[in-house]
């Protein structure tokens, strides 16, 4: 099976940017791991369509952008949603992984956030939910290592996210982790490591597969990525395909005039020529792909089209 793909960068790119209004100055420092849902009819009285959520990587808040079409014009939501004092995390939360719950009528919202010296995994990932999708009750249970993205199949919720811990927990090396919950609330078994230093993934359920967009450390440039995966698999066995590059920097707003580098692990301080963080959002048959740009300088949007 192959998933030929291709990506259409919107014209308004960047959607999200340093400077804009409510993201001057060092408020606007570090934009990273965007989450895009459209907003359920049955919130009322909604800012906009559609609720960006993103982070800083030592944020004290989980951000807010809105909307009412995708292309904008996209607004900030100033006081954020969840707080960082809101919940049991010691320094910061960041990477929010948002999904709707029409059946229950609430928002959940994967984090991570930093448990250093109180937990085995360091960094774990655990959720909050809400009723208006900007107020936001962090629950207390640790479900897993960080970087969530979690989709369903069949009975199950899986999760895929990174497996920092197991550098120092018995030094195997940084890679995606896959996990899965009964209900995708109470804690996520692991799986087996996949993809070496993958930073931060993005999925897509489609069928039986399941596509992986993804980018790496260490690459050069870092690049957005997708492999697949075949669902009917035990999950504990999973074996991605080779990669495929989905996007790579070509827009100044990407970084394209800096030069070509390794990437490091860690937060990008400076502009560099990188794509980080993908994100999947699909609406109707369309397919489109959030990411964060010139490292973490502001997130861009781009329709994906399969080319068969």
């Amino acid at each position: 099976m192959k998933f030929p793909i291709k990506a259409v960068r919107f014209p308004i790119n960047p959607i999200i940017k340093q400077g804009m209004p409510g993201l001057e100055g060092d408020r606007g420092t570090n934009i990273n791991g965007p989450s895009l849902i459209r907003v359920p009819e049955w919130i009322e009285n909604p800012l906009g369509r559609y609720y960006l959520y993103f982070a800083h990587h030592l944020g004290k808040y989980i951000r807010l952008a809105y909307a009412d079409s995708l292309e904008g014009e996209w607004k900030i939501y100033e006081q954020g949603t969840l707080h960082l004092d809101e919940t049991t995390c010691l320094d910061h939360i960041a990477s929010p992984d948002v999904h709707v719950d029409n059946e229950a009528k609430e928002i959940r919202m994967y984090f991570h956030g930093d448990y250093q010296g109180r937990d085995k995994y360091d960094q774990v990932t655990m959720l909050a939910k809400s009723e208006d999708g900007l107020h936001f009750t962090a629950l207390p249970e640790i479900l897993g290592p960080y970087y969530f993205r979690v989709f369903q199949h069949n009975e199950f919720h899986y999760a895929i996210a990174n497996n920092w811990y197991g550098t120092v927990m018995n030094n195997r090396p940084i890679a995606g982790i896959s996990l899965r919950s009964k209900d995708g609330v109470t804690a996520f078994e692991p799986g087996q490591d996949f993809i070496p230093n993958l930073r931060h993934g993005a999925v897509l359920v489609k069928g039986d597969w399941l596509l992986l967009f993804y980018s790496r450390y260490g690459d050069a440039p870092e690049r957005i990525l997708m492999s697949y995966v075949d669902l009917t698999k035990d999950w504990d066995k999973w074996i991605f395909s080779e990669p495929v590059t989905v996007m790579e920097p070509e827009m100044d707003y990407e970084g394209v005039a800096l030069p070509i580098v390794s990437s490091e692990v860690g937060i990008a301080e400076e502009p560099v020529r990188e794509l980080h963080d993908p994100a999947i959002y699909t609406e109707g048959e369309k397919l489109y792909l959030l990411y964060s740009v010139a490292g973490e300088q502001g997130i861009a949007i781009a329709e994906l089209k399969f080319c068969y």
